[in-house]
């Protein structure tokens, strides 16, 4: 995002920004617990002076959008569709599927619940020793990348091995297991799906364990009094074979198509689909995402 002002007037010495880190680290109150205390700047490790936030393009006559499956459709149009969406872009929203609009408000307001807890109850699961199958955390690579983004993340380990659940936040639990069993149906399906458009066995994907390994990642995104200066989440993809995603009713989510950036506008009731790095690298396309800063939910399962 354009700014007429420098991005980070104050550059942090290594020495200083490595203490800065450690004692916000050290606080276990993560980006919401800033905001909480009034925080109207954000501090400078959060900053992307090297990176502005890209605006979206809209050169005339870019007209893209991501597509939307409806589940409903017969199998041979929805294979089709699946089909057409992985090869063509790796990402696309599905609708009318077999998941329980309750199953994912109730992840959703779940997660949501557990973030906007008082700092005591969640600092006794901040930890980045994720050896427990569990952890919450701001940013996986707080102290290895070059800026943080504003977000804090709980990751939870579901398969093969589950998590040790008195890591896992009690108001999270009930919800994250009936989620993650939706997700096994669905995730089944859809693999079913891809198979089939790709001319080969059903449970092809199946067979080769592609179910057996399962993360769930719920990232909240809380206000930030200073959005032009940093990111919710950069440039990325994702690890795996395919990511499930919800989000609530906040824009934020972007895809890149081509040189342009396409917002992703979240449908009530849709699953975001898009297709992962292991899947690419047997022949699916590549994609990018980003998520902007935003109040915005969202998994990974």
């Amino acid at each position: 995002m354009a700014n007429s002002r420098p991005l980070n007037p104050n550059p942090v010495p290594n020495s200083d920004r490595l203490e800065q880190l450690k004692q916000f680290d050290e606080s276990k109150i993560g980006v919401k617990g800033l905001v909480d205390k009034g925080l109207t700047t954000i501090p400078n490790f959060f900053i992307h002076s090297e990176e502005p936030n890209p605006e979206p393009k809209t050169r005339p006559g870019n007209n893209h959008s991501i597509p939307v499956v409806d589940f409903s459709a017969p199998r041979e149009t929805v294979v089709e569709q699946v089909h057409r969406a992985s090869t063509s872009l790796g990402f696309f929203q599905i609708i009318n599927h077999s998941v329980p609009v309750n199953a994912i408000n109730r992840i959703v307001g779940s997660i949501k619940s557990f973030n906007e807890q008082n700092d005591e109850l969640k600092m006794k699961y901040y930890s980045r020793d994720i050896t427990h199958g569990a952890a919450y955390s701001t940013n996986f690579d707080l102290y290895n990348s070059k800026a943080a983004s504003w977000r804090d993340t709980l990751q939870v380990r579901l398969a093969p091995t589950p998590p040790d659940w008195e890591y896992v936040p009690e108001v999270c639990r009930e919800a994250i297991v009936e989620w993650d069993k939706e997700v096994v149906k669905i995730g089944e399906e859809l693999m079913g799906l891809l198979c089939e458009g790709l001319g080969v066995e059903k449970d092809r994907l199946k067979e080769l364990s592609c179910l057996d390994g399962r993360v769930m990642a719920a990232h909240y995104y809380p206000y930030c009094p200073q959005p032009e200066l940093t990111k919710g989440l950069t440039p990325h993809t994702d690890p795996g074979v395919l990511t499930v995603l919800v989000q609530n009713e906040m824009t934020g989510l972007q895809v890149k198509f081509g040189e342009d950036w396409v917002d992703l506008k979240p449908i009530p009731g849709a699953i975001v689909i898009n297709i992962g790095d292991i899947l690419q690298h047997m022949g699916w396309p590549h994609y990018y995402s980003l998520l902007k800063h935003n109040n915005l939910v969202w998994f990974i399962a």
